[in-house]
């Protein structure tokens, strides 16, 4: 019986490859933290990950790092009348307690500024996220293909978003 259980485990962690790419520190569980490699010469990236505040106080995600970037920048997809903008956001994404985001194409997203060589596709690249109270917590991304729009799924019911008929391009 002890073996069954075993193999189902471990049949249900190969089926599901996202469960076993997570991190968590206090309330906080990071899910499936991924981008999309870049062509030689790109200056920018963006990263793409579930965040879920499992916790009984808010907290706030203000930046993070990624390896071969200058700088990471919180950014939002969203429409303006018939055309879909990007805007940073500068203060900072609340996570309010029992709330998951996710950020996916067309929504929020990670902007990796000032890449000074090419996301490579295979090997994980290393990075991290800082919140307000629980702090910097380390990170790997799956690096995806040019285009991908996401390695486990491609669904959108975890966004939070202010607009809840927003159209998704996908551009990003």
């Amino acid at each position: 019986m002890k073996q069954l259980i075993l193999a189902l485990t471990a049949l249900i962690a190969m089926c599901c490859p996202s469960f076993a790419h997570q991190f968590e520190k206090g309330a906080l569980l990071i899910v499936h933290p991924w981008t999309r490699a870049t062509p030689e010469g790109a200056t920018m990236g963006a990263g793409y990950v579930t965040i879920t505040n499992n916790g009984k106080e808010a907290d706030k995600l203000s930046g993070g790092a990624f390896e071969s970037a200058d700088r990471v920048e919180i950014h939002e997809m969203k429409m303006d009348g018939d055309k879909m903008m990007m805007r940073k956001v500068t203060d900072g994404l609340e996570i309010k307690p029992g709330e998951t985001v996710k950020f996916s194409p067309g929504a929020y997203h990670l902007m990796f500024v000032g890449l000074k060589k090419p996301i490579v596709q295979g090997p994980n690249a290393k990075g991290s996220l800082t919140f307000e109270k629980a702090g910097t917590i380390d990170i790997d991304y799956k690096v995806e293909a040019i285009g991908a729009m996401n390695s486990s799924d491609a669904d959108h019911s975890g966004m939070k978003m202010d607009d809840p008929e927003m159209k998704h391009d996908h551009m990003q």
